[in-house]
């Protein structure tokens, strides 16, 4: 069987730095409520005129920087994950491929919200696998300002904007190991962003099109369900979480990646996260996480990552890399 390998990583945020300071105007808040709920001291916001699409493209292009050794003339195909695309159709991927002329590329959206990112890796390895490609390039992208309500302020705070991108290619050893995924689909009326139908199982939704979440449930769905999956990410992979080096889980707020740690003992120490300083960019959040934890050293060659992705659908994906 064909291996795969995570071999370069690039991320791009908006210009548009968002304080906490800046909802106080918005909301009934404060920065240091903000703060306390949340972990949050920043967030990245992209401009009337920036969309998905640009972060995606910008996140390659930074890849190509990173790591020069790369090339991407032969990516044959492209994942993007994104809940907040340009537009319905075309694709995101289909955008991407044009405008980094990558002809040769198939394109290709994942509709997984904040674990799309994981799920594109885990296609990833297995369309190399398989055979079908042989170098792949998945994205985790997001603008969600732009589906923001701004009256909630259970919710309005936490998103930020930005993008991550990673390219996998066929490889004899490979460094991604063994994957899991899964879904609690009943919780669809507990994270959504409305669209056609007014209804998920017979409960009404708002019908904003921006996100709406509760919060709550979400939080507590999230840690008890990575929580039981993680141990067996691990034996998946042959080893035990005391194994793991680094831990990069959906930056979703502070608070539930210390609620996982707590569960599962894996030390914050071990943690890499992007909610401080970016806020919850749902797709982008690990690839963005990953992305600062590489290139400050922290994460070294060798190092054993497991990332998990958990979001709305209710959906779930993780997998080990061995950097």
């Amino acid at each position: 069987m064909v291996n795969a390998r995570l071999s370069a990583i690039g991320m791009s945020v908006p210009e548009k730095v968002i304080p906490n300071s800046y909802f106080e105007s918005l909301i009934d808040t404060t920065e240091e409520w903000i703060l306390s709920r949340t972990g949050i001291k920043t967030r990245y916001h992209a401009a009337p005129d920036e969309f998905t699409s640009d972060l995606c493209v910008r996140a390659v292009q930074d890849l190509v920087v990173q790591f020069p050794e790369v090339s991407l003339e032969d990516v044959d195909m492209i994942l993007v994950a994104t809940t907040s695309p340009d537009q319905p159709m075309p694709s995101m991927a289909c955008r991407v491929q044009h405008r980094l002329s990558l002809s040769h590329a198939g394109a290709l959206d994942i509709y997984a919200a904040c674990a799309g990112f994981s799920y594109g890796i885990v296609m990833a390895k297995g369309l190399i696998a398989g055979g079908v490609h042989k170098k792949i390039l998945v994205i985790g992208a997001e603008t969600l300002s732009k589906v923001t309500d701004f009256t909630d302020r259970t919710s309005c705070m936490l998103f930020g904007d930005g993008a991550g991108a990673v390219l996998i290619e066929a490889d004899k050893t490979g460094n991604i190991g063994g994957c899991i995924t899964g879904a609690s689909g009943e919780g669809g009326p507990d994270l959504y962003i409305s669209g056609f139908a007014e209804s998920i199982d017979g409960q009404p939704l708002k019908m904003n099109r921006c996100i709406v979440q509760n919060g709550r449930k979400v939080f507590k769905w999230a840690v008890t369900k990575v929580a039981e999956q993680m141990p067996l990410l691990a034996a998946a992979n042959g080893i035990t979480l005391a194994d793991i080096d680094w831990f990069v889980p959906h930056s979703a707020n502070l608070r539930i990646i210390e609620a996982l740690s707590n569960e599962t003992g894996v030390p914050m120490e071990k943690v890499l996260e992007s909610i401080v300083d970016f806020g919850n960019t749902s797709s982008a959040s690990i690839p963005i996480a990953l992305y600062n934890g590489i290139k400050s050293g922290k994460v070294k060659r060798g190092d054993k990552i497991m990332i998990f992705g958990f979001g709305g659908g209710l959906a779930y994906a993780g997998t080990v890399i061995t950097w």
